[in-house]
């Protein structure tokens, strides 16, 4: 665990990696890795995702020190606590502007409109998509971040799905390329989203498709934009083992109060067996019983006692293969460093 918070601003989940990150980067003797992490998740998930995403990194690192900055899209919504917590430890986005990294991870939020450039926080998508293209040797967009990059630079829409594409799928790599080297044939990966952006759509506009599955879709590809090689996730490798059951609670919740119509669909591929049988109990509970009274039922520990992060392996080898690429290309002149090209499969 390498791992550093810039300006010593450290949110309490992350302090304890960010004291051993600090001791391991005073042992190493090269310069460390810059990397902004632009989280824009709602305030629910706000310190989830920070803590994701550093654990990840510090388990990718494999001892180079990686000098974390945090920050945040304006315009978002929050709550008096949220922008407390972005006033402590995060930089704004005009801070952000004036930096130079060498990676840059950008997390989606949840969208509000179906349209994402009628969404109050586009013009910050835009403006920092552009300085991205420039001032960071890699750019990785994390789920909606993925669908506003290629609305953004290439025009292509979202297609919505009849039902939230939801669990965790097996997805096969397209092609061969760095970044998923030392992958198994067969990788599997989180999701949780309610729109899909095509494969023919990405490859007719220069996108090159590294994984994909035959129900979840694309999940990664990539696109060289000026200086900078854009990594998209449609999924969200950095899950963590009871994300998708946090979402799963979440959205029973939202229909006990009568905020969603329907009973939200399990996630697939995510519950053994015996869990599986306490769920549906609950859910014939709860349809009988809609009132938020009725979560008090919910099976969660003996839900919770089942599950594995059976992706972490995968999501530890592909955020290594990135962190190997950063630091290719700090030490390497740039004409000399590229990422490997794909090969087709």
């Amino acid at each position: 665990m390498s791992i550093v918070i810039e300006d010593g601003r450290v949110p309490f989940l992350l302090r304890k990696l960010a004291a051993k990150g600090s001791a391991d980067a005073a042992k190493h003797d090269g310069a460390a890795l810059r990397i902004a992490l632009v989280n824009n998740m709602p305030d629910a998930a706000l310190e989830d995702t920070e803590l994701q995403f550093t654990e990840l990194l510090g388990a990718a690192a494999e001892g180079t020190p990686v000098s974390l900055t945090l920050a945040s899209l304006p315009n978002l919504p929050r709550s008096a606590s949220g922008l407390e917590h972005l006033a402590k430890y995060y930089i704004g986005l005009d801070e952000l502007l004036v930096e130079r990294f060498d990676g840059m991870i950008v997390t989606g939020t949840e969208p509000k409109r179906p349209d994402l450039r009628e969404e109050p926080y586009w013009p910050g998508v835009v403006a920092l998509l552009q300085w991205a293209e420039n001032n960071t040797t890699s750019t990785v967009l994390s789920c909606l971040a993925a669908h506003a990059g290629v609305m953004a630079s290439d025009g292509i829409s979202r297609t919505p799905f009849d039902d939230k594409k939801f669990g965790v799928f097996t997805h096969t790599r397209a092609t061969r390329h760095a970044l998923t080297e030392g992958l198994d044939d067969a990788i599997r990966i989180p999701h949780s989203r309610w729109n899909d952006v095509k494969a023919e759509e990405l490859r007719a506009n220069g996108y090159e498709i590294l994984t994909e599955s035959p129900k979840a879709g694309v999940d990664l590809f990539v696109k060289q934009r000026g200086n900078s090689l854009f990594v998209h996730f449609q999924g969200h490798p950095e899950y963590g083992a009871r994300t998708l059951l946090k979402e799963y609670r979440r959205d029973i919740k939202r229909f006990l109060r009568h905020e969603r119509e329907t009973f939200p669909t399990r996630p697939h591929g995510y519950f053994d067996a015996g869990a599986t049988t306490l769920l549906r109990e609950f859910q014939e509970i709860a349809e009988q019983d809609a009132r938020e009274g009725a979560l008090e039922q919910f099976p969660e520990a003996a839900v919770a006692a089942g599950i594995q992060n059976f992706w972490r392996e995968s999501a530890v080898r592909i955020y290594g293969n990135w962190l190997k690429y950063l630091l290719q290309r700090k030490t390497v002149p740039a004409t000399t460093s590229s990422m490997s090209p794909a090969v087709r499969a």
